[in-house]
């Protein structure tokens, strides 16, 4: 039996507890104009950092941030005692970010930093009782000095913040290192000096040293200890820091102090420094009282507490606000339903407009791009660049790497070739499918996965062997075994980019070798999507505004357009799906402020109907209606007859 919303759980720590896959009804909205809306695909939020302590009555509370499509909206307090929870909304707009990372202080505040602010909040008092602007953008590393001051180092360009809860004096030391690609500095330790060090990644490894008395910092890792990967640094209780300039290499350690690193090499013994700090991932368990958190879930709202003295549990439910998920994508699936997935938390969801009914469960990874292919479902995901087989005509097995009989399949991995797919393409010979997008992180140029659904084989293809350090974003399938291939400049999270513009390709799939290539429209860095059209030409936008009509047999535009002053933008997600065909082979394309269509003869186009929302990540045809998302909700368009 399935219950409305209570799915898989989303848990925030072990252990996990099982529950079924939830069914709800929805009520559909007719928004007019054609639009209807069907509702939010994932109505939960997701935890961005999470701890256990106490408030101003020495009461147990539990301390979560809350994010949603917006971004981190909002800090939930709960009474670990009873359940009772309070929403305090974020101090400045979120603005789509959200906590990378956070800290419990040692006297008891809870501290982030992202969308370019930091903030403290004081539970005793139950409100936020500090926040400020800041260089851009997030923190991805905090930890706390032995004065007491609160330090905070931010993506993407090593900026630097401190904040003295006893002064009350706030400094922005602004950015302190530069690299020509994006840096993530997820460790942060102070020396009993006041120096600061960071370790950034990913592209190339690195520990920064931060003299908070000039406002300057220096890079202490000679080129030859770098290495793809990130810095590590900890602060030991003998006053000192540690670290090893890549994370992983044994033996290799430095000692920190005073500004000055000294290389080690073999560390013996760790004696860390008790600092309650971490990535988004944060979980502080452990009340002052030493009862521990057991559980916080977010999609059953259910806290379980345990007193480790007499080993009983109490489970307790608790409530919130969410405004939900945000949707990834979505398709058509086999058997007549609308299907995809949600990012923040993982949830896979399908719609039946038949029966105006949802169904929601975890999913593996994120479903970044989505696509059918006779009776069976394929998802290409994040991270990792995984590809899934979902058969709904089949009972539902939670995925498993590398266990048989699960449904959808674990069919294989790419990265680092590609860990963040942007394509799937689901090949008109009815056996082929296609995995595109960018690699690892801190890596440059990603390849293609090609996967054969009757002999169970793939192949996987890296950027050198196509266009090297140039990832694919978008494909087209041609006559004759061939593929039409438009590339992004993008490199993977944190990678640096290397090419200066994109390019489109035509390989021959039996030999996997291109047969040409063309830097076609000089100065654009990606093309977001294309699609067959009608006698042989290939719909396409570059840059999300240069519409254009391509001639495979000529290798030449026949057409071109900007958008940028009647139209807009086309949607952008890391699967787009701009282009939607009708099954009377009209052409329509999804657009940030409504739908339009092609002419198959002029290309020239023409708006369909203005979108109620901003349309998001699109978009797929069924029965009569176009779907497509907008934040964490799912819309459809009632096509003109």
């Amino acid at each position: 039996m399935e219950f409305a919303y209570s799915k898989f759980a989303l848990l925030i720590s072990v252990p996990l507890l099982l529950v079924a896959a939830q069914a709800a009804f929805a009520v559909t909205e007719d928004m007019g104009n054609g639009f209807l809306h069907h509702g939010v695909a994932t109505p939960v939020s997701n935890h961005r950092g999470t701890v256990a302590t106490v408030d101003g009555d020495g009461r147990n509370v539990v301390l979560v941030w809350l994010f949603d499509h917006r971004g981190g909206y909002a800090l939930l307090l709960i009474d670990a005692e009873t359940g009772k929870s309070e929403e305090f909304p974020m101090p400045f707009p979120p603005g789509g970010d959200c906590p990378y990372a956070s800290i419990l202080s040692s006297q008891n505040k809870f501290y982030t930093h992202f969308n370019s602010h930091f903030a403290e909040f004081d539970p005793v008092k139950r409100e936020f009782t500090f926040f400020a602007k800041t260089a851009p953008q997030m923190a991805m590393g905090m930890t706390e000095d032995d004065n007491g001051v609160i330090w905070s180092v931010t993506y993407p360009n090593s900026g630097v913040v401190s904040f003295d809860p006893k002064t009350r004096e706030f400094k922005d030391y602004g950015y302190v290192h530069e690299e020509n690609w994006r840096q993530y500095q997820r460790y942060v330790a102070a020396d009993d000096k006041g120096w600061i060090y960071f370790g950034i990644g990913s592209t190339s490894s690195q520990i920064v040293a931060f003299n908070p008395e000039t406002g300057e910092g220096h890079a202490t890792m000679p080129e030859s200890e770098r290495g793809k990967g990130t810095g590590v640094v900890y602060r030991d209780m003998n006053g000192k820091v540690y670290g090893v300039p890549l994370g992983g290499v044994k033996d290799n350690w430095f000692e920190f102090y005073n500004g000055v690193a000294t290389k080690i090499g073999a560390l013996d013994g760790v004696n860390k420094k008790p600092i309650i700090t971490s990535h988004q991932g944060l979980f502080h368990r452990k009340f002052p009282d030493g009862k521990l958190l057991k559980t916080c879930d977010l999609v059953n709202r259910i806290l379980v507490v345990q007193d480790p003295e007499t080993g009983e549990s109490k489970s307790l439910s608790f409530d919130y606000e969410s405004e939900g998920a945000h949707v990834m994508g979505l398709a058509a699936a086999p058997d007549g339903t609308i299907c995809g997935g949600t990012a923040f938390p993982m949830r896979f969801f399908s719609y039946n407009p038949g029966t105006d009914e949802w169904t929601n469960r975890a999913s593996y990874g994120q479903w970044n791009t989505v696509v059918k292919q006779g009776d069976r479902f394929f998802v290409g995901g994040y991270g990792g660049g995984f590809l899934l087989e979902w058969d709904p005509a089949q009972e539902w097995i939670a995925t498993q790497k590398g266990k048989a009989g699960c449904n959808p399949q674990f069919i294989t991995q790419c990265t680092p070739v590609i860990h963040r797919p942007h394509d799937l393409l689901a090949h008109p010979d009815g056996k082929t499918i296609v995995l595109a997008g960018t690699p690892g992180y801190g890596y440059t140029g990603g390849g293609l996965l090609f996967f054969d659904r009757e002999t169970r084989e793939h192949v996987l293809v890296e950027h050198t062997d196509i266009i090297p350090e140039h990832s694919t974003m978008s494909l087209v399938a041609l006559p004759d075994g061939k593929l039409l291939g438009g590339t992004t400049i993008g490199a993977g999270t944190g990678g640096e980019i290397k090419a200066t513009q994109a390019e489109m390709y035509i390989m021959d799939m039996a030999t996997k070798k291109l047969d040409w290539q063309e830097v076609v429209f000089p100065g654009v860095s990606g093309y977001t999507d294309m699609r067959m059209g009608p006698k042989g030409l290939v719909y396409g936008f570059a840059n999300r505004n240069r519409f254009f009509v391509f001639d495979p047999a000529q290798r030449k535009v026949v057409y071109e357009a900007d958008t940028t002053d009647t139209f807009g933008s086309c949607t952008s997600q890391q699967g787009p799906r701009v282009f939607v065909e009708a099954p009377d082979q009209t052409m329509y394309i999804l657009f940030v402020k409504g739908i339009a269509k092609i002419n198959p003869e002029t290309f020239e186009i023409t708006m369909v109907a203005e979108s109620p929302v901003q349309i998001g990540p699109g978009g797929d045809y069924l029965d009569g209606r176009i779907y497509f998302a907008s934040g964490s909700h799912v819309y459809s368009y009632t096509l003109p007859e």
